[in-house]
């Protein structure tokens, strides 16, 4: 009997590239998908998607979905309370291991790791210390299609928002910037490729932008902020 995970599942080319190998290993019995959504907007943290396009999304993967709601502005304190609420009740269902799309964020993985062992469970990164210009060609070859969601300006300018990662793309991406954005420079949502049984309806919409305050590492230091471009999806 395979041991049974939980697939954290961001909506993006990363979480898809993941499950796809995960499934293709068929090592673990995917039991749920875990999405952290901002309570109030009822969007993917980050990624900006509307619940109703992630939900579709799962629905089309096959799995259960398992929303993990998060307030605007969570405390540490707040999330860690939420996160392990969450972790425990999937626990309880036989879970074992945890899966992530992560690829080589070295303190983002302790912290995983950390968290999970603190109650009986494992982490797995399928994508771990790959090369990314590999894993984002290998993702275009296999057919997977993904839409730029959200971008962060300190790295990329407002036209990168609302565009599909095809090898136009990647060749117009800085020098400094990761190809899969794994420094935070943009997240996308996937809408099809081999692990889904029908492609994601939807319309492009408006390019909005937030401002989010920097946090202040030293007391002299002036305030500022982070600039981000959310290109939002409507369902058909």
């Amino acid at each position: 009997m395979k041991p049974k995970a939980l697939f954290n599942w961001s909506s993006g080319k990363d979480s898809a590239l993941a499950l796809y190998k995960t499934l293709k290993e068929d090592q673990f019995e995917i039991t749920f998908l875990l999405t952290s959504i901002n309570k109030e907007f009822q969007r993917i943290s980050m990624h900006g998607v509307h619940v109703s396009l992630l939900e579709k999304q799962a629905e089309s993967l096959g799995f259960p979905l398992i929303k993990m709601e998060i307030p605007k502005e969570p405390s540490m304190e707040e999330y860690s309370e939420i996160m392990s609420k969450t972790m425990n009740d999937i626990k309880s269902k036989g879970v074992t291991h945890s899966i992530f799309g992560d690829i080589f964020l070295e303190d983002l993985r302790k912290y995983r790791e950390d968290q999970l062992q603190s109650i009986g469970m494992k982490g797995v990164f399928p994508l771990w210390k790959q090369n990314t210009t590999d894993l984002i060609n290998e993702f275009l070859s296999l057919g997977f299609k993904t839409i730029v969601t959200c971008v962060n300006e300190t790295h990329l300018d407002k036209s990168f928002a609302g565009r599909i990662i095809d090898h136009d793309f990647i060749k117009d991406l800085p020098e400094n910037v990761d190809p899969c954005g794994e420094n935070g420079e943009f997240h996308t949502f996937t809408f099809d490729g081999p692990i889904f049984k029908k492609p994601i309806q939807f319309e492009v919409g408006e390019t909005v932008k937030k401002t989010y305050p920097k946090p202040k590492s030293d007391e002299n230091e002036e305030d500022g902020e982070y600039i981000f471009w959310f290109c939002d999806l409507i369902e058909k």
